[in-house]
């Protein structure tokens, strides 16, 4: 089980160089997840991570560079797989609370680890859902 589950978003904000608040927190929110072990994320985290700094950053990542971030960042988290269970769970959760598809299944990811915290700015601050508090870390 792992306290918390760290989304996509977070990780894109370590290269935003328009958001210096933005990109200390999530620098911190991660540095301290890889010191502690303390937080987990999930297989579409990675894909999502590195779709977005090997293609739409305004200086995409070299392929080099995404292994590298890859192999130093993002695996050494990455916690929870594919399963029949998860997307049944993210199926579930979408009509309940109105999320995307993709929303529903970062959700599951969290839930199906045992976390009690998702750090992301795509959801709404404060909600419980089953256990899991989500959080935006910039919200002030």
């Amino acid at each position: 089980m792992s306290g918390e589950f760290i989304d996509t978003n977070i990780f894109i904000y370590l290269f935003d160089e328009t958001d210096d608040y933005k990109r200390t927190i999530a620098n911190q929110l991660i540095q301290q997840a890889l010191e502690t072990r303390s937080a987990c994320i999930s297989h579409q985290v990675i894909q999502e991570t590195l779709n977005v700094v090997t293609r739409k950053l305004p200086s995409p990542m070299n392929a080099e560079n995404a292994q590298r971030f890859l192999e130093q960042i993002l695996v050494p988290l990455w916690q929870v797989m594919p399963s029949p269970a998860l997307y049944q769970r993210g199926l579930a959760l979408q009509p309940r609370y109105g999320f995307s598809f993709y929303d529903a299944l970062i959700v599951s990811a969290a839930l199906e680890f045992g976390c009690t915290r998702l750090y992301t700015e795509d959801l709404q601050h404060g909600q419980q859902i089953d256990g899991l508090l989500i959080e935006n870390p910039f919200h002030v």
